[in-house]
């Protein structure tokens, strides 16, 4: 497997393998044989990388929990999970449910395959490569014992590597929390002391993080790191020096906010306007320069006067303010 580091968006980088065709094609295999066997042991409140299941479920499913008062939250965070994967305890989970040998082996044999950088090369023993087609399954596997002893006493809802646990108490959920570490540490996992904490959703002014959101005081956000990252891919697709026209500018990058919106379309409707705004001055900033470049002046009148928000409608640009009105008006 080659092994890329891809830059994360809070900074610092993230380790993915990229496997050849002929080991995609294998692991694919493999996955059609045990995918079905270990689904019917997951627990519904695991949500990533399952079929017919996805972060919306997930979102969905932490919403009825607040609701019904579990406002305790163990916000947990672990670290470096997928290259900490004990190979020896991952065999011993699927062995639970597979009995044929050929299988077994190769399995063992894709979690022990060579680790390719530019200079060097190396057997791992422990983790399984981000990015390859069995890695999914196996991170949901190696964890379902996990959501087995926390989910059957409290209100656990993961996503991949992603979980939180609700709870009706404070005292509930440090006992969740110790469970979990232990749980962790016979597992060769350790929880990020940094990231892993324990939130009253109703009192905490900040609130708690998952999958992208914000959960505060019973309100939907954008999480501040996903709205950085927004307005950063927003920056790169508006830059001055692109040389090409608004038109071809709005072209590009419609595509980018309708997949932003129909993922977040569930916040505030003053958040998706305050990114509609952001977006608007980033063209009038390009427009400016356009004009200036005509020999005009610039800023003889306001920019929101010149090139006001119905022409970029005219333009074609999506607005997710008026996306999110016209799906209410559907409802």
């Amino acid at each position: 497997v080659k092994r890329v580091n891809i830059p994360k968006a809070g900074g610092g980088t993230r380790p993915l393998g990229i496997p050849t065709v002929k080991d995609r094609v294998v692991q694919m295999a493999i996955k059609l044989v045990i995918e079905p066997i270990f689904e019917q042991t997951f627990k519904d409140s695991s949500h990533g990388f399952r079929p017919e299941r996805g972060c919306k479920d997930a979102l969905r499913e932490v919403d009825v929990w607040l609701k019904a008062g579990y406002n305790w939250v163990v916000d947990a965070d672990i670290k470096g999970y997928f290259d900490n994967i004990s190979h020896e305890l991952m065999m011993s989970k699927v062995e639970q449910h597979i009995a044929d040998k050929a299988l077994l082996n190769l399995l063992e044999a894709y979690l022990k395959q060579d680790i390719m950088t530019e200079c060097e090369s190396w057997k791992p023993s422990q983790g399984t490569p981000q990015g390859a087609v069995l890695s999914p399954l196996l991170a949901n596997i190696y964890l379902n014992e996990l959501d087995h002893l926390i989910g059957g006493k409290y209100r656990m809802v993961r996503y991949a590597d992603d979980f939180i646990i609700l709870t009706t108490s404070e005292a509930e959920a440090e006992k969740a929390l110790a469970e979990v570490r232990q749980w962790m540490e016979k597992h060769h996992l350790e929880l990020h002391p940094d990231k892993t904490r324990i939130v009253n959703s109703t009192d905490n002014p900040n609130g708690f993080d998952f999958l992208g959101y914000t959960f505060k005081k019973g309100m939907l956000f954008v999480r501040k790191k996903s709205r950085v990252a927004m307005r950063d891919k927003i920056r790169l697709h508006t830059r001055r020096s692109q040389g090409v026209g608004i038109t071809t500018v709005i072209e590009n990058l419609n595509p980018i906010l309708r997949g932003w919106f129909n993922y977040f379309k569930h916040v505030k409707k003053s958040e998706l306007k305050a990114m509609d705004g952001f977006i608007r001055r980033r063209l009038r900033s390009i427009l400016r320069k356009y004009q200036k470049k005509g020999g005009g002046t610039g800023r003889n009148i306001g920019d929101h006067q010149q090139w006001t928000n119905a022409y970029f409608a005219s333009l074609g640009l999506f607005t997710m303010y008026e996306a999110h009105a016209e799906a209410s008006r559907s409802r």
